[in-house]
């Protein structure tokens, strides 16, 4: 997302709504950390979020998880879909026309 966004008078920064989605994914329970590099290690320089708007409008959405050991990983790719959209659409008014999910890793309890 290289633009700010007009949202009906309103300028919004790509890092807000890239924010919005990192907040929505890591508040679902089984979400280990949003931001992870391709080895599933926690890394800032890494970029776990990818925003591009349409032409309608519409929020497409790429989003980078760690999971926690025991959920199973179908039901929390759904839940982080439905928590993105959710957020997306009551927080800007636009919905987003499909949120992908990469669980890049899985951590286990310590013991």
């Amino acid at each position: 997302m290289a633009h700010e966004l007009s949202l009906e008078g309103l300028d919004v920064a790509p890092g807000v709504i890239e924010m919005m989605v990192d907040l929505a994914a890591a508040q679902v329970e089984g979400v280990a950390c949003v931001e992870t590099s391709p080895l599933g290690k926690i890394s800032k320089a890494s970029k776990s979020t990818e925003v591009s708007v349409g032409e309608d409008g519409s929020f497409a959405v790429v989003v980078h998880v760690t999971a926690d050991f025991g959920r199973p990983l179908r039901q929390l790719g759904a839940a982080i879909q439905d928590a993105v959209s959710d957020a997306l659409e009551s927080q800007t008014g636009h919905p987003a026309s499909h949120v992908d999910v990469f669980i890049d890793a899985v951590v286990f309890p310590e013991q």
